[in-house]
């Protein structure tokens, strides 16, 4: 049981002790979700509210945003794990803003709008999709991307918008740590909606073990994470970060050995900021 308690500090897992009694004989995780909040840095009262949350949530930041920097030095502070919410090119051409990423860039353009939105996240640690349903279906644009993401301590997770997403095994080919969307939990924004999929997340987590959740900063959503978060305990859910879910599934080693990698430099620009 020490050495459980151990290894849950290390891959970033909230469990209480009816989680706990729930791994058998006390030297196996009990089922374990992580929860990604995708399009971070619109809003800042929603923001706050799931940068203050007890639980290890995963936060996903559109680059360049308006309260991004703010509320991912805010989210850190409060052991929120940070990602890059990356742009893409989707197959409806809604518009990506800044950071976007399209297959019609050159691979000097692409791999330099990629750097510069790693860049400008403070304290990132993985890179997930927006939108993205038409680049990640694409062999060259993927392969610009996991190069780059290649060089940086970081992991990949594809948020799988189109069933023909070939992110993830791009990401796998360059081993890039990398995972993959199980559930979305609010493309309906009704409670009744998230409350069905949060279940199904449930559900998955005790069959695989593991589930990851994608969410949105939604008011609805916030309020049902807020309410429900709390009682995973009775029920023997743990929470956990993406980072932690990889841990659980690769015999709990370090994703990167020390000094493997170069860290990502945060622009002077986003440094600056308050």
């Amino acid at each position: 049981m020490r050495l459980l308690k151990t290894v849950i500090l290390l891959a970033g897992i909230i469990m209480g002790p009816a989680a706990i009694a729930a791994s058998p004989e006390g030297d196996r995780y009990p089922p374990t979700i992580a929860i990604i909040i995708d399009d971070m840095g619109h809003n800042l009262y929603e923001g706050q509210r799931l940068a203050n949350m007890e639980q290890p949530l995963t936060l996903a930041f559109l680059p360049y945003r308006k309260h991004t920097t703010s509320l991912a030095k805010m989210a850190y502070q409060q052991n929120k794990e940070i990602m890059l919410h990356a742009p893409m090119a989707n197959t409806r051409n809604f518009g990506l803003g800044p950071g976007g990423l399209t297959p019609d860039m050159d691979e000097v353009t692409f791999t330099k709008t990629l750097r510069r939105s790693l860049q400008s996240i403070p304290h990132v640690s993985g890179v997930n999709n927006h939108m993205g349903s038409l680049l990640t279906q694409q062999l060259q644009p993927m392969d610009w991307v996991m190069k780059e993401l290649y060089r940086y301590p970081v992991y990949f997770v594809d948020s799988r918008t189109i069933a023909n997403s070939i992110a993830g095994q791009v990401a796998q080919a360059y081993q890039i740590p990398s995972l993959t969307r199980d559930v979305f939990l609010d493309h309906e924004q009704t409670e009744e909606f998230v409350d069905q999929q949060f279940q199904l997340l449930i559900k998955t987590a005790k069959e695989k073990g593991t589930a990851i959740g994608i969410g949105h900063p939604h008011k609805v959503t916030v309020d049902y994470l807020e309410e429900h978060l709390p009682k995973l305990d009775e029920q023997g859910i743990a929470v956990a970060t993406v980072s932690g879910i990889w841990a659980m599934r690769n015999g709990n080693r370090e994703m990167f050995a020390e000094g493997e990698k170069q860290p990502v430099v945060l622009s002077v620009a986003q440094s600056d900021k308050d």
